[in-house]
């Protein structure tokens, strides 16, 4: 985590999702802008957060430690939301591992502060009220998934969210990568089947393999395949 000393980046991200609206009084001084590089965690699982984040920008993949020492996606981040909102509440650890994978930027207040006004704050209040009712929302829709969506649209939903623009100024695509056992573990799936479902992909001209990776030759078809899943 990198603090950000961009006044102005800073205020534009504030302006663009109004976030100082989120709040009765003008918490503006309060805010910081903060960096996460690229696999760098936002918070981990049962360790202590410091800070409420306002997810601003980039992507972030959010998964649960089980009691087998195997992971499980939940979800993925890459619109607006807030970090911390449980644990701002509860006065727990982090209760799920949040980790960038790409360049993510972040708006945080330190839970000292925000313990301090926001919690007597009824219109913050509120909005937590709507973040958490979101996330419940949500962790049972993604529970439904992997329980009954097959492999295939669940890898799909991954991709298209995990790749990387093989080129972004000629729109050449995404590029699929990464290690393959983790990627299985996270989908609740073996790495058997998850080579097979890459094969299949392959075969269906949706994905062509490379050296050491996997290109997206038919994005489109891709995104038919992967709905909304993980969102």
């Amino acid at each position: 985590m990198k603090a950000i000393n961009d006044v102005y980046k800073r205020n534009r991200y504030i302006e663009k999702y109004k976030i100082n609206q989120l709040f009765s009084e003008d918490m503006s001084p309060f805010m910081e802008l903060f960096l996460f590089k690229s696999g760098e965690f936002i918070c981990k699982e049962n360790e202590e957060i410091s800070y409420v984040f306002f997810f601003v920008e980039g992507k972030a993949k959010v998964y649960i430690t089980l009691s087998n020492g195997k992971s499980l996606l939940l979800c993925f981040y890459q619109n607006f939301t807030i970090l911390g909102d449980v644990e701002l509440v509860e006065k727990k650890n982090a209760s799920t591992n949040v980790q960038a994978i790409e360049d993510v930027y972040c708006i945080g207040i330190s839970l000292e502060r925000a313990r301090g006004y926001l919690l007597n704050d009824p219109k913050f209040l509120r909005t937590i009220c709507n973040s958490l009712g979101g996330k419940l929302v949500r962790c049972s829709n993604n529970s439904s998934i992997n329980l009954l969506y097959p492999l295939k649209n669940r890898l799909a939903s991954y991709i298209l969210v995990a790749g990387k623009p093989i080129d972004q100024k000629e729109n050449r695509g995404i590029e699929f990568y990464g290690n393959l056992t983790e990627i299985a573990e996270l989908l609740g799936t073996s790495y058997r089947h998850l080579l097979r479902t890459l094969n299949e992909l392959t075969e269906m001209r949706v994905l062509k393999k490379k050296n050491s990776s996997y290109e997206v030759i038919d994005l489109e078809q891709l995104r038919k395949l992967a709905g909304d899943l993980y969102r």
